[in-house]
């Protein structure tokens, strides 16, 4: 799988979560074990989804790290096990090279990577010469910093200018246009009313050509607006986000709740596809 052109036609493409963490802010510690992410990949593959995005690191603010060791050994049994297991293509979510090269040789076709090729120099690398679509999200700072007040003159440009500048060293890096979706990292190193902004703008972004992801799952500022403080109780915002990405053209959308999604995706289409009289 060499371009994003081969994940699928019919847009938005939904990307459905599966955590293998302990922490993350969500679903942390529910598909822990390899029986357990193998029932959750395929229940998520039969609501819906496209793509299966793994993760053995939580990014969520204030996070710490993991080891590569660690990172490692929770992400490669799951993604060899599930990858035997669906027709759909997993993802990797990890920022690290080693990470990201043993999940592709256990049968991954996507890196999805929060630091845009930043935080591990050999990423970019491993991303050329493997051939594989891969994801450069934004992020003021790190996981553990990010939310330690993000301030903005002007959030589009300055995230704009962020993927013309990770975009331009992707394809010195060898990488080719069509392998490259960004992702304006909604509740990465952002204030409520950047990610409102970003979401209301996000075809700011389409002069770029390259695929859109979006990924409001249970977000915190989603938790601001409605004033829902546990995460998994945010669906019902997060399907809001999702009617409004799909209105306005985003290529991929990130969510835990595949199923609900897929219908707000499908009916969302209808009206849009609906005659004018």
């Amino acid at each position: 799988m060499q371009s994003w052109n081969e994940v699928g036609e019919t847009h938005p493409l939904v990307m459905g979560i599966l955590n293998v963490t302990p922490d993350s802010f969500s679903n942390g510690g529910l598909y822990f074990e390899v029986d357990k992410a193998i029932t959750q990949a395929k229940r998520l593959e039969e609501q819906g989804a496209d793509i299966i995005d793994i993760g053995g690191e939580s990014t969520r603010p204030f996070s710490e790290p993991v080891s590569l060791k660690e990172e490692l050994r929770r992400v490669t049994p799951v993604i060899k096990a599930v990858a035997n297991e669906l027709k759909i293509p997993i993802s990797i979510d990890t920022y690290k090279a080693k990470v990201a090269q043993a999940a592709l040789e256990a049968g991954a076709k996507i890196v999805n990577d929060v630091s845009a090729l930043r935080f591990d120099n050999e990423m970019s690398k491993v991303i050329a010469d493997y051939k594989v679509p891969v994801v450069l999200m934004h992020m003021k700072g790190t996981p553990r910093n990010m939310q330690v007040n993000p301030y903005y003159e002007d959030v589009l440009k300055e995230v704009y200018q962020f993927f013309e500048e990770r975009i331009d060293f992707a394809l010195k890096s060898g990488i080719s246009e069509q392998q490259i979706a960004i992702d304006p990292g909604i509740g990465f190193g952002k204030q409520m009313k950047d990610n409102l902004c970003l979401i209301k703008n996000i075809s700011f972004f389409k002069p770029l050509g390259k695929p859109l992801l979006l990924g409001p799952s249970r977000k915190a500022f989603i938790g601001q607006v409605l004033q829902i403080k546990e995460p998994k109780k945010r669906d019902v915002g997060t399907l809001g986000v999702v009617a409004v990405a799909t209105w306005l053209g985003v290529d991929i959308i990130r969510t835990h709740a595949v199923k609900e999604a897929k219908q707000v995706i499908n009916m969302v289409k209808a009206i849009m596809e609906a005659a004018d009289g």
